[in-house]
């Protein structure tokens, strides 16, 4: 079906009076009625109106695309309407709108329908097309103009899943009309602009078009969903996704392109619709774990990173860093310059920021460094930090709401004046006078506790974090263990830390040697497996063991909890160090303590829960 089918002389205005929005949606309601399109102008007014109040459909570059599908309709249409000095129509832009094509679509629209008002919205992006409609000096131009541009397009039968570097994307808005197909177009035609594989998925009132495989969603670099309406988010867990309203699809997609390659968006931990994230950020349980654990794969770089320099700055000499010693060394001073002085000090502040724009997207991010960074100041330490990044989150969302009543034309202002003035401000005195002072005494009287903890205790606090990173092998308690060590390196305690990476090698390496010395134990395919777990288990790669404590959990769980238990023991007891969260035996060199009896501790515990294996489990012949 061509467009102008739908676009006729007879729903044509090329005088639109007003300088408001309704007034404009009104003399177009009532050309469509006048035409015969109509089976209830007034629901169908309603309708428009609905759509309008869940965002405007004034896209910028001067030209509104109000749309509805309702059974008020009699039949499909498309009115145009054209204002030459243009009137306000709340456009995402803040400029006036000077052309407006106003769709009806019934209920029942046919799929032939949809595809020609989908081609119509993707044919407004072209700035000569809206050139010349504003110079258009009869109706029957305005056909004309529209027609010239029509061609009709086959479905896409698109693969990308071979390249590389490619971003794949999902539009969609309530209707499925308009915006839908406008934003996809948008994407395709400024990532062609930059050089940048794309596909879009598309999905409208006829249905998902382009879908995404399951190939391709595995192998992008990241995710677009520019959607105002539910989409199927499940199989973009584990993906880098970015959740945006469809109209930024069509008026940002350079920044939305540039943000997915970039992966600055946190991954999807999986939810029931297009806002789960959101939905998630108002919820306990898995939206917390979900920001936390984004704060803190962004602040471990600048650990290891800080930590391993300062460990081979020890090699020079324990004080080598320090001009008034003996041992000063100035290569020794400069990695200490570079990994303490300053990788340590963003830890805290870039924790707190990357949690509080999981929570707030990107107007959180700048409130969150900046408390975080009066967390660090202050006294109140990775504690203090974990505060700063919720609170600035939440604040932000809060103001979010508190200036959402605001006209659009001021949309622009939000992000870039007010959201980080107000959201700095109010959390920087929320810091300041409430938060600071009392947890920063906290925070120094957990550090004195761990500091002076005697031998015996240490060695309880050792079996206990050993035993967390093996009762899950990555999973929650896994990670509890693992960022509370985190967290005491930025504070300056180190001992738990090493605890926890080395019982954190104990499943895969016991599962290794229980498959060598204990072969009719385990099935061809497990041996195989738990070859692979020397390296894993050598690297601190937990999940090695995973898919052996799931298929015999009873006895695999406990014998690697107790091995881990002990090693994590073992290490307190040795006062053994560790400055960096990461590296398994390749950072065993750089221990503050000796690295033989850090060595000895996993040796210990992963023969331990090896030998334990060996004597629970089942020679293969006997298993049914």
């Amino acid at each position: 079906m061509r467009i102008t089918e739908l676009l006729t002389r007879d729903t044509i205005l090329l005088n639109i009076e007003g300088t408001q929005k309704i007034e404009a949606i009104d003399q177009l309601v009532a050309k469509l009625d006048a035409a015969g399109k109509l089976a209830n102008k007034e629901e169908y007014k309603a309708a428009i109106l609905k759509r309008e109040e869940q965002s405007t459909t004034g896209i910028g570059e001067g030209i509104a695309i109000p749309h509805a599908k309702t059974s008020a309709v009699k039949n499909p249409a498309i009115a145009f309407g054209r204002s030459v000095d243009g009137l306000d129509y709340e456009s995402l832009d803040g400029q006036p709108a000077h052309l407006f094509f106003m769709i009806a679509a019934p209920d029942g629209a046919n799929n032939t329908h949809l595809e020609a008002l989908s081609r119509l919205s993707t044919i407004l992006l072209k700035e000569e097309v809206r050139a010349k409609l504003l110079a258009a000096a009869t109706e029957q131009d305005v056909v004309n103009i529209i027609d010239s541009y029509d061609e009709e397009e086959e479905e896409e039968e698109q693969n990308i899943a071979d390249k590389k570097n490619f971003i794949v994307a999902v539009t969609a808005c309530p209707t499925g009309i308009a915006h839908t197909y406008m934003a996809a177009d948008s994407l395709k035609s400024k990532a062609a602009e930059l050089g940048v594989d794309i596909k879009v998925e598309t999905n409208g009132s006829g249905g998902a078009k382009n879908v995404l495989t399951a190939e391709e969603i595995e192998n992008a670099t990241a995710v677009i969903v520019a959607a105002d309406t539910k989409v199927q988010m499940e199989r973009f867990k584990g993906k880098h996704v970015i959740e945006t309203p469809v109209a930024d699809g069509i008026r940002r997609p350079a920044e939305l392109i540039d943000k997915a390659l970039k992966q600055e968006a946190p991954v999807y931990q999986g939810g029931s619709g297009a806002n789960a994230d959101e939905e998630s950020s108002k919820k306990g349980g898995a939206g917390i774990y979900k920001h936390l654990m984004n704060g803190v794969s962004n602040m471990l770089p600048f650990v290891v990173g800080g930590g391993i320099l300062i460990a081979i700055s020890f090699m020079f000499g324990y004080n080598s860093s320090n001009p008034d010693d003996p041992s000063y060394n100035a290569f020794a001073a400069v990695l200490k310059l570079i990994g303490g002085d300053n990788a340590f000090s963003l830890l805290v502040p870039v924790l707190a920021g990357f949690i509080a724009m999981s929570i707030a997207d990107r107007p959180g991010f700048a409130p969150g460094m900046v408390a975080g960074l009066m967390a660090a100041n202050g006294g109140a330490g990775f504690l203090g930090g974990l505060i700063a990044g919720f609170l600035a989150g939440y604040v932000v969302i809060g103001i979010k709401k508190a200036l959402s009543g605001l006209p659009r034309s001021l949309e622009g202002i939000k992000t870039i004046l007010l959201f980080p003035l107000l959201g700095i401000l109010v959390t920087g005195l929320i810091m300041n006078y409430v938060v600071i002072g009392p947890v920063g005494a906290l925070n120094t009287g957990i550090t004195n506790w761990l500091s002076g903890l005697g031998t015996a205790n240490a060695v309880v606090l050792g079996i206990i974090l050993g035993a967390m990173m093996a009762i899950d092998m990555g999973g929650p308690i896994n990670k509890s263990a693992y960022v509370f060590g985190t967290g005491l390196i930025a504070n300056g305690v180190f001992e738990p830390m090493a605890a926890i990476m080395a019982g954190g090698m104990v499943p895969p390496l016991a599962i290794a040697l229980a498959t060598t010395l204990f072969r009719n134990k385990f099935t061809k395919q497990e041996k195989d497996a738990g070859t692979t777990n020397y390296i894993m288990g050598l690297s601190f790669i937990t999940e090695g063991a995973i898919p052996f404590a799931a298929a015999d959990p009873l006895r695999v769980i406990p014998s690697v909890a107790i091995g881990a238990a002990i090693t994590g023991g073992l290490s307190m007891f040795f006062h053994i160090g560790l400055r960096a969260p990461h590296g398994g035996i390749f950072v065993f060199g750089l221990v503050d303590g000796n690295w033989l009896l850090y060595l000895l501790a996993v040796v210990i515990g992963a023969v331990v829960a090896a030998v334990l294996l060996g004597i629970l489990k089942k020679p293969v012949a006997e298993k049914k």
